[in-house]
């Protein structure tokens, strides 16, 4: 009997003491991760058109979306987060001004194809030796650009009219 009660208190005190560790900490769920940049936010790839989800639509206008990518395409991207509807290409040099190189900041913020739904910023770095100094952003160009997405963009939806008219 004496055993049996030793062996009790033996187990018990082996099940006990797993139970005195610190605890884990609580971990949140932050929600869906993107499948293009590993960052937290956006919907779930299963809840794509589940009107629970979302409304059916994009936060975004998805005219100027594909407009601000046909657009940017001749820059590698760097980041795009589609439903904040920001893309961020990588440093790039133009073959005429080979000490010169831009990058792009596209911002979609609007659901309308309004001229106010776009906003792009272009860095500008000179070369000095080996290294890049910032040298600004350069405005001009990034009204050029914003005009060329919405140029495209209504060619776009003029494109998928016709497309559905015939």
């Amino acid at each position: 009997m004496n055993s049996i009660l030793k062996s009790t208190i033996l187990l018990t005190a082996v099940f006990l003491s797993g139970c005195l560790g610190d605890p884990l900490p609580e971990t949140k769920d932050e929600g869906p991760v993107s499948f293009f940049t590993g960052k937290t936010g956006g919907i779930k790839l299963s809840d794509w058109g589940n009107k629970d989800a979302n409304d059916g639509n994009m936060p975004i206008n998805a005219l100027l979306w594909r407009a601000s990518l046909d657009v940017s395409s001749f820059i590698p991207l760097d980041d795009v987060d589609t439903f904040g509807g920001t893309i961020v290409t990588e440093w790039y040099s133009l073959n005429e001004r080979p000490d010169e190189r831009i990058k792009l900041t596209i911002f979609v913020i609007g659901r309308e194809l309004r001229s106010d739904a776009i906003s792009v910023r272009v860095y500008l770095q000179r070369r000095n030796g080996d290294t890049w100094l910032h040298a600004g952003r350069d405005s001009e160009l990034a009204t050029k650009i914003e005009d060329l997405i919405l140029t495209r963009a209504r060619e776009i939806r003029v494109s998928a009219l016709s497309e559905t008219a015939d």
